[in-house]
């Protein structure tokens, strides 16, 4: 059975491309069948997939589509019966195509970096899917050592009754090499924390999805 996840955050920088990335090659390497569809104008998931095309043509084969407006609807209704896991990075802000991927989505990923900042603008992200009735979960994205600032921020998100996944990326340099060279880092490096941090939230997505 197919599904769709949506990654959005109205606050640009938090990440959404990298989460976006990460899941989508960490599925691939579980044996899915995946596709990557791009409605963010500043188009990073594109340049990462020419990147992809033409620095590591080895890896494994990704679908990708970027789309936007009234198209990306009947798009995501074709590759919802051609792959398994359909992964779409949306734009900043509020905007039409956001809360369209929002609807369409299965699941929706807020992907936050743990300051109370990322956290209370999250929240115009959270209610369009809670409106919508769409099943929504932060994801702790550049998350540092454990330490003051981070419990600060768990329970800031308990106060507000935010769902949030259990599984978190941390602040590490392996993610940004592995975009870099095309890849995600389940297949840059395996046997890292980072691909083992991918690991745990996509098996916690894949709960979810359940």
């Amino acid at each position: 059975m197919s599904a769709i996840i949506t990654i959005a955050q109205q606050k640009g920088g938090a990440g959404k491309t990298t989460l976006a990335v990460q899941l989508a090659t960490a599925m691939r390497q579980a044996g899915r069948s995946v596709a990557v569809v791009d409605i963010d104008p500043q188009a990073s998931l594109t340049a990462w997939m020419r990147l992809r095309e033409h620095e590591a043509r080895e890896a494994a084969e990704i679908r990708f589509s970027m789309v936007g407006g009234w198209r990306l609807g009947v798009e995501l209704d074709r590759l919802k019966r051609e792959c398994e896991r359909i992964i779409v990075d949306s734009p900043p802000h509020a905007e039409s195509d956001a809360k369209g991927a929002i609807k369409a989505a299965d699941l929706v990923l807020v992907p936050c970096q743990p300051s109370p900042l990322d956290i209370w603008a999250s929240k115009s992200t959270l209610d369009i899917a809670i409106k919508d009735g769409k099943p929504a979960a932060l994801v702790l994205n550049r998350v540092p050592p454990r330490g003051k600032s981070f419990d600060e921020a768990l329970q800031s998100i308990a106060e507000r009754g935010y769902e949030a996944l259990s599984a978190r990326l941390g602040n590490r340099q392996a993610f940004i090499t592995s975009l870099g060279r095309g890849l995600g880092v389940v297949e840059s490096e395996p046997r890292s924390a980072a691909a083992h941090e991918v690991e745990a939230l996509l098996a916690e997505v894949e709960t979810q999805l359940r």
